[in-house]
Formats: C-alpha cells, sequence, structure tokens
C-alpha cells in the first residue's frame, strides 16, 4: 500500500504534539529518584495537603453532582428562553483566568458579600477554610461535569422515555431509573474529570483560601520560597495522582 505524504506529514504533526504534551510529564515524573519519592510520602505536610486536595475536590464533585444533574438534563431535553444564557454561563469558569474567579468568589463569599453575611449567622465562613477551596474547586471545575452529564442525557432516545411516560411512570421515576443508567458513563466521566480538575486548582483556590493548603498552593509556596528543589517532591506526586484519575477515565468509558 502506497504511504501518501499528507498521512506522513500528519503523523509528523501529532507526534509532535504528543511529544509536547508527554516529555515535560515523564520530565517530572522521572526526575525525582525513588529515594526522595519515599521520603516525600513520609512527609506529613505534603501528604496532609494531598490527602486535604482530594478529599475537598471529591466533595466539592459530590456537591456538584447533586446540583448539577437536574440542570444537566433540562438543558438536554429543553428549548427554553435565555437557555443559551445559562449555557454560557456555565462555560465561563473555564475562559476566564482562575484568579479573576477567586476575587469574584471573595466579593460573594467573603466576610462582606452578600453570600459571605449570610453563612456567617449559620456558622459558616469562606476565607481561608475548607469550604473556601470546596467553593473555588466547585466554581471553576462544575462546567467539566455539567457539559458532560448534558451531552450523556443528549444521546439517549426520548422514545424511550416517552414510551416509559405512556405506562405510567412518573417524570422522576422515568429519570431514576431511565434517564441515569443510560448516562451513567458520561456521568461518571464528567465526575472523574471534575475531581481531577479540582485537584490541580490554584488560582482561584490562593485567593480565597491560602490555608488550609492544598497541593497545589504547597507546590507554589514551596517553589517560591525554596525553589525547585524542593516543590518538585509534591508536584510529582500530584502529577501520578491526576495520571491515574485519567487512565481511570479512559479505562472506565470503554
Amino acid at each position: 500500500m502506497k504511504i501518501k505524504p499528507l498521512n506522513i506529514l500528519a503523523v509528523i504533526l501529532s507526534l509532535t504534539l504528543v511529544a509536547f504534551l508527554s516529555i515535560p510529564l515523564f520530565e517530572i515524573i522521572f526526575s525525582l529518584p525513588p529515594s526522595k519519592l519515599i521520603i516525600a510520602l513520609k512527609d506529613k505536610m505534603i501528604l496532609s495537603s494531598i490527602l486535604l486536595t482530594l478529599k475537598v475536590s471529591a466533595f466539592a464533585t459530590l456537591t456538584t453532582t447533586i446540583l448539577g444533574l437536574p440542570l444537566s438534563y433540562i438543558l438536554a431535553r429543553y428549548n427554553f428562553p435565555l437557555k443559551g444564557l445559562i449555557e454560557g454561563i456555565v462555560d465561563v469558569p473555564v475562559m476566564i483566568p482562575h484568579v479573576a474567579a477567586g476575587i469574584a468568589l471573595l466579593m460573594v463569599f467573603g466576610s462582606e458579600g452578600i453570600f459571605g453575611e449570610a453563612f456567617q449567622k449559620l456558622g459558616i465562613t469562606f476565607l481561608d477554610t475548607q469550604f473556601g477551596i470546596l467553593i473555588a474547586m466547585m466554581f471553576v471545575s462544575a462546567p467539566f461535569f455539567i457539559n458532560a452529564a448534558k451531552e450523556g442525557f443528549k444521546k439517549i432516545d426520548t422514545r424511550i422515555e416517552q414510551v416509559a411516560r405512556t405506562l405510567g411512570a412518573s417524570r422522576f421515576h422515568v429519570f431514576l431509573k431511565i434517564s441515569l443508567p443510560l448516562a451513567k458513563k458520561d456521568i461518571l466521566n464528567g465526575a472523574l474529570m471534575m475531581w481531577g480538575r479540582g485537584l490541580g486548582e490554584f488560582g482561584a483556590v490562593v485567593i480565597i483560601a491560602y490555608h488550609p493548603i492544598t497541593a497545589s498552593v504547597m507546590i507554589y509556596d514551596r517553589f517560591n520560597s525554596f525553589g525547585l528543589d524542593y516543590a518538585l517532591p509534591v508536584t510529582t506526586l500530584l502529577v501520578i495522582i491526576s495520571l491515574t484519575i485519567f487512565i481511570i477515565v479512559r479505562f472506565l468509558s470503554k
């Protein structure tokens, strides 16, 4: 079979981009000696920051799943006034600088913000707390979940839902027993992608909650204060965890 020059060019361009994306990641992973990685795993501050990041990101994903599933279904199934505006609002956090997102959250959820004052009466504060980290992660990574779940619902043949309705099933029963199971792969992928994105969030988190310190903030803090050698162990662990989540996502999608 004759190989066309256009195919060769496509392969070269593709491999160039793959190399650009992969080489820095593998450089981070393999540049750290195993002995230093073991020392990092024994460092209580590093473990504490990584566990905190994993935990809060998981709670942010769970909260968004509860709040976002109805919105995803509505956007997938119905046309209504201002739908385009709502879809745009959902996508905006991905586009704006995350530092700007952190400032926006601080203005709303800070001690003088409209929601900040209301939550303070309930004993909940966001400045330099885990709640602040949670809303920062939710704000910047929720679009990954909402859009993935929306696409999952769009793939479902609406006739299946309509047949269930004609047989007497309520809308909620159809959603729970038919729509959710059929869209579960996309929903799960979206949740895992959101969780993984939350793990690496820095810009919004550092503005509203520098402490308790997350893994990404610790990387920045150590690099700024002590240099590359001190930031590398935390970076390596975070990259390994992120790659593991990515592999899980791809495995589940198949």
